[in-house]
């Protein structure tokens, strides 16, 4: 892999991925989520993913689309139907999403592409209950750049593992979100250490830049 001379050292082309944390019916459809069906369409939660990370996610995909990034999607969404194969966690959480329920699949705002990788995990670090590591090194990734939910719990775990593997983590923050103002702030500045943080338009620009280049 490529020496990075910087956090916010330029995307390569064929070296980039965008990483879509999460982004599924069950969490972000009101009264889906079985932890918090109390939750309606105006709770803080349901207004920031549909009014900020969402759409902001969209204009990224385009983007990478257009780019040639890899754009990779993962779900929170157990193996077996009685979820045996879980993390301790998400048994004692617990967090449990069948593999044939249809509201573990990502928003429709947010479909994979055809070609596209999803990846079903069941903790909340992508790189500890996934084989992301092992695919992203197979593409010829060096840079990660991530958006999705929760900012303090999967979004930190993805930034902090990927960084400890190597790999040169951007985090997106309007295109993050989490359950409370607070809880989103606190924990960019816990991981901040671990990435570069940025913003949509800064990303977006960074990927069309890719695109007319090659």
């Amino acid at each position: 892999m490529a020496v990075i001379p910087s956090r916010d050292a330029p995307f390569p082309p064929g070296g980039t991925a965008l990483l879509l944390v999460d982004m599924q019916r069950i969490w972000l459809e009101p009264g889906r989520n079985p932890g918090h069906p109390d939750w309606t369409a105006e709770h803080y939660f349901h207004r920031e993913t549909r009014e900020r990370a969402i759409p902001n996610q969209q204009r990224m995909i385009e983007a990478a689309r257009s780019a040639g990034v890899e754009v990779i999607h993962t779900i929170i969404r157990s193996l077996t139907r009685d979820g045996r194969d879980r993390s301790l966690d998400h048994k004692l959480t617990p967090i449990h999403v069948a593999p044939d329920d249809p509201l573990a699949l990502p928003v429709p705002a947010l479909t994979s592409g055809p070609d596209e990788m999803l990846l079903p995990k069941t903790s909340s670090g992508v790189f500890n209950s996934t084989n992301i590591d092992y695919l992203l090194r197979n593409i010829g990734i060096s840079h990660v750049v991530v958006a999705g939910i929760m900012t303090d719990q999967c979004i930190d775990m993805a930034i902090r593992d990927g960084a400890d593997r190597g790999f040169a983590m951007t985090c997106v923050a309007d295109a993050c979100a989490a359950t409370t103002p607070d809880r989103h702030t606190n924990a960019l500045a816990a991981f901040g250490g671990y990435c570069w943080t940025t913003d949509t338009d800064t990303v977006v620009d960074r990927f069309r830049a890719m695109g007319s280049a090659a």
